[in-house]
């Protein structure tokens, strides 16, 4: 039935829908990984520390959520499951991994839906986050690259998790002095995760040439990569804590200089140092490496950095 949904939605496009997928793009770039840690770390960095703080955490046990449902489900790509679904344009090139769950929606769910469940945000503008979840969701099933069982879970497992890092924060928050364990817990969590994805056995069903379908492998890379990234947050968390303590009670003059120097530099990282890390160890590790980086640049490099040039 999944497949009868996408194709039925496949003719729609390209036909009488063609209209919807130039719109439908954007909204699946809106739950692009590089989309979504850069809305995280602006906030954090210069306009709300402590839901920024909510943002990262929650989408760092998320990433390492989704990884360990994808290496466990070992769920094929729609156009591998059926040579008949055909997915629009150059999206495959962001579908990365196992299928399910969506990666993308997850995202959505952390940053969009995230926004939506906090009742200190104004209504009209949680409606307007939970509709953006809804339309990153549907767009990754209108593209041909996820089906919607999919999304289904990616939308109900991202929830989940910010309902209960709004918790966790809640009591961090009245056990300050606990936040050392819960640090060394979650980064237990992740090594876990990474252990249970390097050993456990990968599917390796093969087409009528005798060709590999899949390699498990390498779909197992987006798993050491959410290992990466949450590792990386609970370590800068607690260095920030310790060591940086900044606050984005500051004016809107360094803000705004955050805001640029914090855009130009976390792409530098990103696009330049990362790819090359990436590419220079291989492997898991470096999938593990390049990410840690990333993600300790935004919770703990880049505002210890702020701080010490905004003191001089």
């Amino acid at each position: 039935m999944d497949i009868s949904i996408l194709l039925g939605l496949q003719d729609f496009r390209n036909g009488a829908g063609a209209f919807l997928t130039g719109f439908l793009s954007k909204m699946t770039w809106l739950g692009e990984l590089n989309t979504a840690l850069v809305i995280m770390a602006l906030i954090y960095w210069c306009f709300s520390k402590e839901i920024g703080t909510y943002f990262l955490m929650g989408w760092s046990g998320n990433r390492l959520v989704n990884g360990m449902l994808k290496v466990t489900a070992c769920a094929y790509r729609p156009w591998i499951r059926d040579a008949r679904v055909v997915p629009y344009g150059d999206s495959v090139t962001t579908a990365t991994g196992y299928s399910f769950p969506s990666g993308h929606t997850m995202n959505a769910a952390t940053v969009f839906g995230g926004g939506a469940v906090r009742k200190d945000l104004p209504r009209s503008l949680r409606v307007v986050l939970g509709s953006l979840v809804v339309l990153v969701a549907f767009s990754r099933i209108y593209l041909g690259v996820h089906t919607p069982q999919d999304v289904l879970v990616g939308i109900a497992a991202g929830a989940l998790v910010m309902f209960l890092t709004v918790k966790l924060m809640q009591w961090v928050t009245d056990h300050p002095e606990k936040d050392l364990w819960v640090a060394g817990i979650g980064i237990a969590i992740a090594v876990a995760v990474a252990a249970y994805a390097a050993v456990k056995p990968y599917p390796v069903d093969r087409d009528e040439a005798g060709k590999v379908l899949v390699d498990g492998a390498k779909m197992a890379t987006d798993t050491f990569k959410g290992v990466g990234w949450c590792v990386a947050f609970l370590s800068g968390w607690i260095l920030e804590r310790r060591f940086v303590r900044f606050s984005t009670d500051v004016s809107m003059k360094r803000r705004a200089a955050r805001l640029v120097f914090g855009l130009l530099s976390y792409y530098a990282v990103s696009l330049i140092l990362v790819p090359a890390l990436k590419d220079w160890i291989g492997g898991a590790a470096g999938a593990f490496v390049s990410c840690f980086l990333q993600m300790l640049y935004v919770s703990f490099i880049f505002p210890w950095l702020f701080k010490r040039l905004e003191k001089a």
